[in-house]
Formats: structure tokens, sequence, C-alpha cells
């Protein structure tokens, strides 16, 4: 059974930064595509950052050199540091696993707010 467990969101003030972790079961860890997407109010699901089924990192493109995105075989957890963290990025961060269908966390409220 595939299961994906976000945790790490919460409230931060502009500039400032979090880490997102989500913990993979049920998925053969470090082959198949997995990373990160969000969705703000009133807008689609959007990429943020993931791991290709070969190892390589894809960002979107306004977020690179902000956020970045990493991952602990030993633990079978992917992580999503969010550095100078603005308004816009105020979201639904989902965790995501392509292992012959796509599979998603329950997602983790991020919240950049003065």
């Amino acid at each position: 059974q595939v299961r994906l467990v976000e945790s790490g969101g919460g409230l931060v003030q502009p500039g400032g930064s979090l880490r997102l972790s989500c913990a993979v079961s049920g998925v053969p860890f470090s082959i198949f595509p997995m990373g990160w997407y969000r969705q703000a109010p009133g807008k689609q699901r959007e990429l943020v950052a993931t791991f290709t089924s070969g190892g390589n990192t894809n960002y979107a493109e306004a977020l690179k050199g902000r956020f970045t995105i990493s991952r602990d075989n030993a633990k079978n957890t992917v992580y999503l540091q969010m550095n100078s963290l603005k308004v816009e990025d105020t979201a639904v961060y989902y965790c995501n696993a392509n292992y012959y269908r796509a599979y998603w966390g329950q997602g983790t409220q991020v919240t950049v707010s003065s």
C-alpha cells in the first residue's frame, strides 16, 4: 500500500524558511519519480520540484534558487527546503509519487504572512 505523509507546514513571515518532509512507504524509493506540488486558493495544482526516475531534479522555473528538493534514501523521505518565502508561496503543498499511477499525500498548509 502506497502512503505519503507530509509534515512541516505552518505559518511563516515573508523572508522566512520552512522545510517540508514527506515520508514515503509502499514505493521502491529513489526509482520512481516523486516530489512536490502546490495548490493555492482558486488556482490549479502546480509543480514545485521533483526527482525524475533517473534521479535528476526538476524545478518550477520561478522557484529555482529559493526552493531545494532533497531526499534521504535510508529514511524513505523527500524534503523541500523553502527559503526567502513570499506571500505568493502560500498554498497547500502536496507530496507526489508516480508508481504506475499518481499518488498524493494529504497536503500540508504553508502560509506566508506578516
